[in-house]
């Protein structure tokens, strides 16, 4: 058989198996839903759940350093638990290392500007001045005037509960408000913006001086810091010099690439908290749904027409033919339902991501994995539903 040949039966045999789906309308939409239903669950538990950990990690990411000390006892971004800055300090005595600065992390309590009885949890991270921390946009241009004394940076990504600080700033130029710490409040000013966003643990987030930092936390104790950013020299070997410091420094303190640092963040939130395995639970529950419904709807078919797969079988039609028809059945409820949902789930994205400020975006790997997901789920509806078959005996016809 020449491949025009094998081309034309399989376009033949497709469009069987479409002629058997179309011609019940009403089981078919119901099918698609199913399947448009499992699609936009699994896309949006996927969305949230990478957007969880994309917006955890951008505060590490933006760091511009090779090598982190933090604290054994320090669990996650936010809840970061104080060493000694000698620690820090100590990592100068190698030659790989360029410059150290420290970084320091805290809850302060911000108070709405614009209703002025409205107190919210907003982050503030304290950097040094003197060397480039952070990448982030907004940063560089206003490090001069984070030298003032009380000043802050806020973050235009953060959630309209603190006020309209970035329009208010762009109009005035400045923003004065209080920040509240367990010793009282202090009056600080806005004199800049920057852009990081929010996450599932910061609504908002500020950046000042680490001078700036200890006078709004005036109960931390100096010396004391959140984490040690370690900046390597040109061409050095970063895993050595970081099996260096591991053997050098005292057990006190944890030495952490730059990529162990941001793992450091993503395996918190994977396995110490509930978030990841309910995101993880959704997409177990979206497939199982659609496994059930295209199953029930091709089960159906084939139990409705096994008097005409018996025919085929007394005609000479081998059980794999039939098997392939089924299956063929089952990609084409797949892909015509996969579109509607993609589409929809696009939708839902853009609405998730304004209402949150949360990075929720399609990706390729994302609406590849999901497609050939869908494809699985109706396959194995499929190859379930066709067990079926094997009752076509053309014995009990003829």
């Amino acid at each position: 058989m020449n491949k025009r040949k094998l081309y034309q039966k399989r376009r033949g045999k497709l469009a069987t198996a479409w002629l058997q789906l179309k011609h019940q309308k009403v089981r078919l939409l119901v099918a698609l839903s199913g399947v448009i239903f499992s699609v936009v669950i699994i896309f949006m538990q996927l969305g949230i759940r990478d957007a969880l950990f994309d917006s955890a990690v951008r505060f590490h990411q933006s760091l511009q350093g090779d090598i982190f000390l933090i604290s054994p006892r320090s669990t996650a971004l936010i809840a970061m638990e104080s060493f000694s800055e000698r620690r820090l300090l100590q990592s100068l005595a190698f030659d790989e290392v360029d410059y150290v600065s420290p970084i320091y992390l805290d809850f302060a309590q911000w108070k709405n500007p614009n209703t002025r009885n409205y107190w919210r949890n907003i982050f503030v991270l304290g950097i040094n001045l003197r060397y480039p921390v952070l990448n982030l946009s907004g940063i560089p241009e206003n490090i001069e005037r984070l030298k003032m004394p009380n000043t802050v940076l806020f973050d235009e990504g953060s959630r309209t509960e603190f006020g309209t600080i970035a329009q208010d700033f762009r109009r005035d130029g400045r923003v004065s408000t209080e920040l509240g710490n367990p010793n009282g409040n202090r009056k600080v000013n806005v004199v800049g913006l920057f852009q990081l966003g929010t996450s599932f643990g910061s609504d908002g987030n500020l950046v000042t001086s680490h001078i700036n930092f200890l006078r709004i936390f005036d109960n931390r104790k100096k010396g004391f810091i959140d984490v040690g950013l370690i900046k390597l020299k040109p061409n050095q070997d970063t895993q050595r010099t970081l099996e260096k410091l591991r053997k050098y420094l005292p057990k006190d303190v944890q030495v952490l690439s730059k990529s162990e640092f941001v793992n450091f963040e993503k395996k918190y939130w994977q396995t110490s908290t509930a978030i990841g395995f309910i995101f993880n639970l959704g997409v177990a529950l979206g497939i199982i749904v659609g496994v059930v419904v295209v199953y029930q709807i091709l089960y159906t078919n084939v139990s409705e027409h096994l008097s005409e797969y018996a025919t085929l079988k007394a005609m000479g039609y081998r059980h794999s033919y039939l098997l392939s028809m089924v299956l063929q059945q089952a990609f084409l409820i797949a892909v015509l339902g996969y579109i509607p949902g993609f589409l929809i789930a696009n939708i839902q994205y853009e609405v998730t991501k304004n209402a949150t400020l949360l990075p929720v975006n399609m990706s390729l790997d994302r609406a590849v994995f999901v497609f050939i997901l869908t494809l699985v789920m109706a396959f194995v509806s499929g190859a379930t539903a066709v067990k079926k078959l094997q009752d076509a005996d053309p014995a009990d016809i003829f």
